[in-house]
């Protein structure tokens, strides 16, 4: 019996090991490899409001494509892009803090201490904002094991 044991708990662990890659999803919400819906990064700094950018005018970092409304705001992004880019992958920020992957609104947004946030609604977003020290900390916490995360939320 104490073999059976032993023998069932190192398959049980050599099972969990090899599926940890399996497990493995996209750190980056994207669609079709763009990210924020094709929303412009650098309008919600520079214009304080949701811009849908243009597909030909592009740049891509670090995995991402990322949509701008104009050429200044593709030199700004280009210049500096870890400035515009959202935190934690461009995934609901709100779902983050309770330990999922979200899809955004790219209207349910937020800035705080210079980064971008969005959020999967406008409720979302307030329930984020409502204790934002708070709840950054815990996405914080959460992100690690957040993006390895197969499941999305739509």
């Amino acid at each position: 019996m104490r073999h059976f044991v032993i023998r069932a708990a190192a398959t049980a662990l050599t099972l969990a090991t090899l599926a940890v890659p399996a497990l493995a999803g996209p750190a980056k919400n994207l669609v079709d490899g763009v990210a924020l819906h094709g929303f412009d990064p650098v309008a919600y700094f520079v214009d304080h409001k949701p811009t849908k950018g243009d597909p030909s005018i592009a740049s891509t970092y670090d995995g991402a494509t990322y949509e701008f409304a104009s050429k200044e705001h593709k030199a700004l992004f280009d210049a500096a892009p870890a400035k515009y880019v959202p935190v934690y992958g461009g995934y609901c920020a709100f779902a983050v803090t309770e330990g999922i992957k979200a899809d955004i609104d790219p209207y349910a947004y937020a800035i705080n201490d210079g980064k971008l946030y969005v959020n999967f609604s406008v409720e979302a977003r307030d329930a984020f904002q409502a204790h934002v020290a708070d709840n950054s900390h815990k996405a914080e916490a959460n992100w690690p094991t957040v993006k390895t995360l197969d499941k999305v939320y739509r």
